[in-house]
């Protein structure tokens, strides 16, 4: 599965009609739900706002609308882009401002799915990487040391507690975790540092 890193928005013009395809990362159904609303007020005055959203690892949720046009014309060949690009954590909106010309059926499947997609193809996408926290406690003397070492591996500090010792939160690509574990384990057994994974 793949993400999109950063909100996409594209226009385009089909027989008349502006469609705005606004295309963005979310990391569940309600946050999907919060842009689709945000689009909503945003352009309240639009003849239409087809929705279609796909969260989960796995893409295993997935809900799309055609939003007043007829069935099965919007929302449903939008998911279609987003699952042909193997897309999910994502939410896409395409906003109709009719402009006089009527498409039927397989104009307006074309042209919410084409939209979508090509709004798909000027986006970057990466590979979803499931990710682990996790939880170091170390000495004050040592705690430098282990900061390089993070920093050296690439990985992400979300967070330092200072009590008696330092808690360092991090977080690590899952892929990486064998290597970083025996890492850790090596400096466990020196006593350097005690670690959890979360």
């Amino acid at each position: 599965m793949k993400i999109i890193k950063d909100l996409i928005i594209y226009e385009e013009k089909i027989q008349k009609s502006r469609f705005i395809a606004q295309i963005s990362p979310v990391s569940t159904w309600q946050e999907a739900k919060e842009f689709v609303a945000q689009i909503n007020q945003d352009h309240k005055n639009a003849t239409h706002n087809c929705w279609a959203y796909i969260v989960g690892n796995k893409g295993e949720t997935c809900h799309s609308s055609d939003d007043g046009e007829p069935s099965g014309t919007a929302g449903k060949p939008m998911l279609n882009a987003l699952n042909k690009h193997q897309l999910t954590n994502v939410a896409a909106v395409v906003t109709r401002y009719f402009g006089g010309v009527k498409l039927g059926v397989r104009g307006l499947i074309d042209a919410y799915g084409g939209v979508c997609d090509r709004a798909i193809d000027q986006s970057h996408t990466e590979d979803l990487l499931f990710k682990k926290q996790l939880s170091i406690t170390t000495d004050y003397d040592f705690y430098n040391i282990l900061k390089y070492r993070i920093q050296m591996e690439g990985l992400i500090i979300l967070g330092t507690e200072y009590t008696d010792k330092v808690i360092v939160s991090v977080e690590i690509p899952e892929e990486t975790l064998p290597d970083l574990d025996q890492i850790l384990k090596e400096m466990k057994n020196n006593r350097k540092l005690d670690y959890l994974i979360i």
